[in-house]
């Protein structure tokens, strides 16, 4: 009897074997990739093509399995749009609304910092672009500037932070230039 266990390979019906939570997860894992499939044939029932008239088709990546899929999720989508305050949540497992743990949500962290550019890489690597929609660019500058390094195809930002972000990556893309890093 093998110890190890593929999350592809767990269901529900492993639950004694390797846990709820583990078994749920599994199942979780398999149903993702499928859901989007799922969903683009729902849209081109409705008329709507992914690749017709410029449609691009993006991803929330907003939970983990996003990102440790995500060189299968490139394979359904057109890009991500990396949900930096959900991730963060479920990255650190802290509820940022909470009194008691608030204080340990951060964007900054090595966990959420490392999911990021895993994205941004599996993204470019199968030609798809990587964006950001969250708040972590707006509140820290030196979080826009790790994500600009690392390739970000574009950032929204919170309307007070806009002037001030934007100068930074203009300021780091010009460096970067310099430096012959960037096309």
């Amino acid at each position: 009897m093998s110890w190890t266990r593929w999350f592809r390979d767990v269901s529900a019906d492993d639950v004694g074997l390797v846990g709820g939570k583990n078994a749920s997860l599994g199942e979780m894992l398999r149903e993702l990739v499928p859901l989007g499939e799922r969903v683009l044939e729902a849209m081109r029932r409705g008329g709507l093509v992914r690749g017709e008239k410029g449609l691009e088709v993006y991803v929330m990546a907003e939970i983990p399995s996003n990102i440790l899929l995500a060189e299968r999720f490139a394979r359904i989508f057109d890009g991500f749009s990396i949900g930096s305050n959900d991730l963060t949540q479920l990255t650190l497992g802290v509820d940022r609304d909470s009194t008691t743990v608030a204080p340990l949500f951060d964007e900054r962290n090595e966990a959420v910092k490392w999911s990021c550019a895993h994205l941004v890489e599996a993204a470019h690597a199968a030609g798809r672009k990587a964006g950001i929609c969250g708040q972590a660019p707006s509140d820290f500058p030196d979080f826009a500037a790790f994500l600009v390094e690392r390739g970000i195809d574009s950032i929204s930002l919170n309307p007070d932070a806009l002037v001030r972000t934007t100068l930074r990556v203009l300021e780091m893309e010009k460096r970067y230039e310099q430096k012959g890093l960037l096309a």
